[in-house]
């Protein structure tokens, strides 16, 4: 047998029912939010006493929600990684480049110190030589005593019978034998040997065309065509030759051949030799 309701109008549904549908609706929000769609609603205000239709409008149907995929969402978290890469790329390319400006400006600075330092010990170098090459020339320039730390014993142009021209054609100084014998300045040996009256004599042409002779020599040390230079050993003192003992007979002369004799004593002077 079938039971049978009396017609007319279907109650109200209470307001628990209508809360638990509203619940319900939320969830469904939320379960295709979690299924790739975010949305929001916004319901209408409604009275507790207030009868609410029997179903609720269709969440698509009312033109409140506003929704964004995840295929939007992963696009701008995308471009925001891809900025921040070009960001960080972008700050590597300065960083680097910085770096390289650093060290070119220290290897440049390190280039500039070699090239001071080098042209600095050039320089030093070059001044060294210089002074070398100038105290050399002062050297070769320079003149002497043809015995050092002696004396004059006969003057220039002496009487007495021991001369055959009747004076003295130079001026003695007193050395005793195998003493040393050096030349006055710079020159060529053009004679080295046996002088007759001179005994064993050496005479040179010295660089400003004068010549210098040295007399009664026991040893020769130069030979003809040698050249030599100021304090340069010729031989040694002696007393060979026309001689009343050892001693050394030192001539100047304008010219080589005997007779062109200058005063010796003003000779050495000339050329910065005290006696």
């Amino acid at each position: 047998m079938a039971f049978t309701r009396a017609t007319g109008k279907h109650r109200a549904p209470s307001r628990t029912n209508v809360l638990t549908r509203k619940g319900a609706q939320a969830a469904g929000i939320a379960a295709l939010a979690g299924g790739g769609v975010i949305g929001s609603l916004a319901s209408p205000a409604f009275a507790a006493d207030t009868e609410l239709p029997h179903s609720m409008p269709d969440l698509a149907d009312t033109g409140l929600n506003q929704a964004v995929t995840t295929d939007v969402i992963a696009e701008r978290v995308g471009a925001q990684a891809q900025a921040q890469q070009l960001e960080a790329t972008e700050d590597a390319a300065k960083a680097d480049a910085q770096a390289k400006a650093e060290a070119e400006s220290i290897r440049k600075a390190e280039l500039r110190f070699k090239a001071a330092r080098d042209a600095k010990e050039r320089a030093d170098r070059e001044a060294k030589e210089r002074a070398e090459r100038e105290a050399e020339r002062k050297r070769l320039n320079s003149f002497q005593s043809p015995v050092a730390g002696s004396y004059v014993s006969t003057s220039y142009q002496a009487g007495g019978g021991m001369w055959s021209s009747g004076s003295h054609t130079g001026i003695d100084f007193h050395a005793a034998s195998g003493t040393q014998v050096v030349s006055v300045g710079a020159g060529t040996v053009v004679e080295a040997g046996w002088g007759g009256a001179y005994g064993n004599n050496v005479v040179i042409r010295m660089n400003d065309g004068t010549y210098t002779q040295y007399g009664h020599l026991s040893q020769l040390s130069v030979s003809v065509g040698q050249s030599v230079t100021p304090g340069q050993q010729i031989g040694l003192a002696g007393s060979t030759g026309n001689s009343s003992g050892p001693h050394l007979h030192f001539e100047a002369r304008t010219g080589a051949d005997y007779g062109s004799d200058i005063d010796p004593v003003s000779y050495l002077r000339s050329h910065g030799v005290s006696l």
